[in-house]
């Protein structure tokens, strides 16, 4: 059994779609919860929802592409509840189209929140962590930053650096017992992915081997294992939540 309690968890881009299943799944397994995001509205229901079920929360507006903002969200989390030991960058957006028509505005503004936000996130939360000589990162990649998707050259490079990003600051702070892993999910059913085409749907899921598609669940639960002590031998792994296959057209 898996046990957070008097662990402390930020988790950007919380309060909806995946984001929101990971806070419940950490608040479920004891955790105090700082919920980050841009919509300040979404982010306060999302945090009563979580006291409703008797978990510790506290919400933060930010804007993870913003150095300030991360440092703020990572100095709450410290105030509040006196430690940061789970930091889950999982804030993110999607700005598709062909390279041949894509905007350097759309290029810029995928890169500055999917990337620059897990760069800041993850520097203003090791302050602590490195003084605790302990913490968990767990940055969200994506299917697409592994295997590439027509439409999303700025999502794909963003996800696929958050891969490099991930290993190269797990081996610059494995010494002080801090483990950083990545977790690279399929296609998810969420509010986002519902606005796809039905017939195009169908496909993306028949192309998966277990012939579903994922739940915010799946990736709450990987989040959960390698935030706690039973990965305590694991970092530097992306770990593929897929459904056993690259999707053609799919991504997170």
């Amino acid at each position: 059994m898996i046990d957070l309690k008097n662990k402390s968890a930020i988790v950007t881009g919380g309060a909806r779609g995946i984001g929101k299943g990971i806070a419940l799944k950490l608040g479920s397994l004891g955790a105090n919860l700082v919920i980050a995001d841009l919509n300040e509205e979404q982010t306060k229901a999302c945090v009563e929802e979580l006291k409703g079920k008797g978990y510790k929360a506290i919400a933060v507006k930010c804007d993870v592409s913003k150095e300030e903002d991360a440092v703020a969200l990572v100095d709450a989390c410290q105030k509040e509840f006196g430690s940061v030991d789970i930091l889950v960058n999982n804030a993110g957006i999607t700005k598709d189209t062909l390279l041949m028509r894509m905007k350097k505005e759309q290029w810029d503004a995928v890169i500055a929140v999917n990337l620059t936000g897990t760069f800041t996130c993850t520097q203003a939360a090791i302050k602590y962590m490195l003084k605790q000589k302990s913490g968990a990162i767990i940055n969200l990649s994506s299917i697409s930053g592994e295997n590439g998707n027509i439409g999303q050259t700025n999502y794909s490079a963003s996800k696929a650096g958050v891969i490099g990003f991930t290993k190269a600051c797990a081996l610059e702070l494995a010494s002080r017992g801090i483990r950083v892993n990545a977790i690279a999910p399929g296609f998810i059913a969420t509010d986002m992915t519902a606005a796809i085409p039905e017939n195009i749907k169908a496909g993306m899921i028949n192309a998966i081997p277990l012939k579903r598609a994922g739940l915010p669940e799946d990736i709450a639960n990987a989040v959960a294992f390698l935030a706690s002590d039973a990965s305590s031998f694991i970092t530097a792994h992306i770990l593929d939540v897929n459904g056993g296959g690259f999707l053609p057209g799919g991504g997170h």
